[in-house]
């Protein structure tokens, strides 16, 4: 073997050796998540979505074919049986959980993410504690006209110089589109106080957008709970300890029930 042949096969396994060290301090850094549900019935399925990066703007576009019974997951949870389902190595970073039952049922996390570039997120739990801004903002969507002909905001939280609002988006009237068929979506709105008044930003957020028949879209309850928003994963093991809504449920969650 000559000189450069041992040097190159050197550096190769060199890189190699720094390869696998990197790889292996990545896999430590992920965490055991998990969720605990209870004698909840009927749970398909259990899922984390990474939908927001650090500065607000998507990770993963919205699918316009996307499908309501199949959610875009980042990651995926096993059922351990007795209502434990578990992420076993889900990396460092913030989720919204999602969980799909029989009968049609979708509820998911979310947090309210910035619509202008450079604002902060404001967390799920947030809320409006003025009632009459609240009052205000909700009443100017209900007035405001959409393409839309169900527009209804579904949870609002902020502070006095901007409110955000996860809005949910219907139309299941007559379209151009497919014969039968129906849109729908949820959105980020944001409603700043300029010059004495609030006022609705252009810009949205677009979290969702599905497309169906307008008679599958009445069966399905798809419902939005603060409590599975903005989950932070670092490095260590955690427990998410979750109740499904039911009919004993002391707060009825927003979102779409069957009509």
């Amino acid at each position: 073997m000559n000189l450069v042949t041992f040097i190159k096969r050197l550096i190769i396994a060199a890189c190699a050796s720094w390869l696998t060290v990197v790889l292996s301090a990545s896999d430590a850094r992920a965490a055991k998540v998990t969720v605990e549900l209870g004698d909840a019935k009927g749970i398909t399925t259990v899922g984390a979505i990474a939908r927001w990066d650090k500065a607000g703007n998507h990770t993963v576009l919205p699918d316009e074919k996307a499908k309501i019974e199949e959610p875009r997951l980042d990651a995926r949870a096993t059922s351990e049986g007795g209502g434990r389902w578990v992420f076993k190595d889900l990396k460092p970073g913030k989720y919204d959980l999602l969980i799909m039952a029989e009968g049609k049922v979708r509820i998911e996390g979310f947090e309210f993410a910035p619509v202008k570039e450079f604002d902060p997120f404001f967390k799920p739990t947030a809320k409006v504690e003025d009632e009459e801004t609240r009052d205000w903002i909700v009443d100017d969507i209900k007035k405001s006209k959409h393409y839309e002909n169900k527009v209804e905001p579904l949870y609002l939280g902020g502070d006095k110089k901007m409110v955000r609002i996860l809005v949910m988006l219907i139309r299941d009237l007559p379209t151009s589109y497919t014969p039968g068929a129906g849109t729908m979506r949820h959105e980020i709105w944001q409603y700043t106080f300029n010059y004495g008044g609030w006022q609705k930003e252009k810009r949205t957020k677009v979290m969702d957008r599905v497309l169906l028949q307008v008679s599958e879209l009445r069966t399905w309850t798809w419902l939005w709970d603060p409590k599975l928003g903005a989950i932070e994963v670092k490095d260590t093991p955690i427990t998410i300890k979750y109740a499904m809504p039911g009919k004993g449920s002391s707060e009825k969650l927003k979102g779409l029930y069957p009509y």
